[in-house]
């Protein structure tokens, strides 16, 4: 985690991973430290990274793909059920991937270019290094703390109310209120809109697939 300090630190099949190998990512996740206790005394380490953690959907690894699974809703809780409650609320985009047909490989899209992405995601990175000008130690919204969340994200009454259904709805913990604030402020930016809208709570609310309440059950 500490060698990934300022870059990625990519998990493959990370449900695989002995329980307290996945786990110990809980705290550095938060607290972008790396805490290792001696007898006599404790040594940190730096670990403000991004995680990727990739996983099958389930044992077949054919969850979602028409017919092709032969995995029972038991098996599949099971399985994704080996990432805890309290990492998943830590990781705030949690993205269903789907295999593309052979008609969407060969076909040439007419998504954005890398060039163009990149473009935009230079002048968020931009807005938010401007926000932060003043805060020691901080240049992007994930790395917002609690006061700093209040101070530089405040939710409107309609923004509230949105949030308020949310959570009721897909039973949120307060860890994934607050990243999702945090996700939305950055959709916000990429779109260059300086106030938090609905529009973009809601978007941020649908990448935490797993936190809906029927996700591994369907």
């Amino acid at each position: 985690m500490s060698l990934a300090q300022h870059g990625v630190l990519f998990l493959d099949e990370v449900v695989h991973m002995p329980r307290g190998v996945i786990e110990a990512l809980r705290s550095p996740l938060e607290d972008r430290r790396v805490h290792i206790p001696r007898l006599r005394s404790k040594v940190d380490f730096p670990a403000s990274f991004m995680l990727v953690a990739a996983v099958n959907p389930c044992p077949c690894g054919y969850w979602g793909e028409g017919d092709r699974c032969r995995c029972s809703p038991t098996q599949r809780l099971n399985y994704l059920g080996r990432l805890s409650g309290p990492l998943m609320d830590r990781i705030d985009l949690q993205l269903w991937i789907r295999s593309l047909d052979s008609g969407q490989i060969v076909r040439k899209g007419k998504a954005e270019s890398s060039a163009v992405i990149a473009a935009r995601v230079r002048v968020a990175r931009d807005i938010q290094h401007q926000r932060f000008r003043d805060c020691e130690g901080i240049s992007t919204n994930a790395e917002m703390t609690h006061k700093q969340l209040a101070r530089f994200c405040p939710l409107d009454a309609e923004g509230e109310r949105t949030m308020l259904q949310l959570m009721d709805r897909m039973g949120l913990s307060m860890r994934a209120y607050f990243r999702i604030i945090k996700v939305a402020r950055t959709i916000a930016d990429l779109e260059g809109c300086p106030d938090i809208r609905p529009a973009h709570l809601l978007e941020a609310t649908g990448f935490r697939f797993l936190d809906r309440k029927d996700a591994l059950e369907t």
